[in-house]
């Protein structure tokens, strides 16, 4: 069996919900709840309550949230997050191929909540690889979380956490998300129009620069 085929097995539910999830991403509006704080939210930076929450619907399989990582994070973790200035919040909405996200996914809550974006990070970085060897690069990340193969494949495979992840992503639709990478600032989805690689660092820094500055 080959690792295409053994991931897509293990996802078998996340596949047959698909229809479904892309028909909520038509209807969906965008509401009052994508800020608001969500079961399995991972976060990062200030506690919940603080002034300012930025929250991010990516996915480890989106090439434009790659390049995101890849060019604005750092900045963006030391000039926020590192500073406690803002609340980050990860939100997980799986893309094609979509079993494979799912399973990084399932990958980086195993580790735990204090290592879960080293995971989600290294398995961005190393996007390609995920894509085309899933199965090595999973191990491979995992491993280097303290992970045992045994562990990882447990994971991957198991129901409930497969579920939850369904659960997650319909969430994440039903806050009108229609793309990621996805930003909100203090609930408002910010938009650089005509980008073609997600929210630029000038305006999400510019939307939470204006909230920071509030009385």
């Amino acid at each position: 069996m080959s690792a295409t085929t053994r991931y897509a097995a293990m996802s078998r539910r996340a596949a047959m919900t698909a229809a479904a999830l892309t028909a909520m991403v038509a209807l969906a509006g965008c509401n009052s709840g994508a800020g608001a704080p969500a079961e399995g939210d991972m976060a990062m930076g200030a506690p919940e309550g603080a002034k300012v929450t930025v929250v991010e619907y990516a996915s480890v399989t989106c090439h434009v949230c790659a390049a995101w990582q890849e060019e604005n994070w750092e900045a963006f973790k030391a000039a926020y997050v590192d500073t406690n200035k803002v609340r980050y919040v990860f939100r997980e909405i799986p893309t094609p191929p979509r079993e494979i996200a799912v399973a990084g996914f399932l990958v980086a809550r195993c580790a735990g909540e204090d290592k879960y974006f080293d995971i989600v990070h290294e398995l961005l970085a190393s996007q390609q690889e995920l894509v085309a060897d899933p199965r090595s690069t999973l191990f491979r990340v995992g491993n280097g979380a303290g992970l045992s193969n045994e562990q990882i494949q447990q994971c991957i495979t198991d129901e409930a956490g497969q579920l939850a992840a369904e659960e997650r992503a319909e969430a994440s639709l039903s806050a009108g998300v229609q793309g990621t990478p996805t930003f909100f600032v203090n609930n408002v989805k910010v938009i650089t129009p005509g980008s073609q690689s997600g929210t630029s660092m000038a305006d999400l820094s510019k939307a939470i620069d204006a909230e920071l500055a509030k009385g």
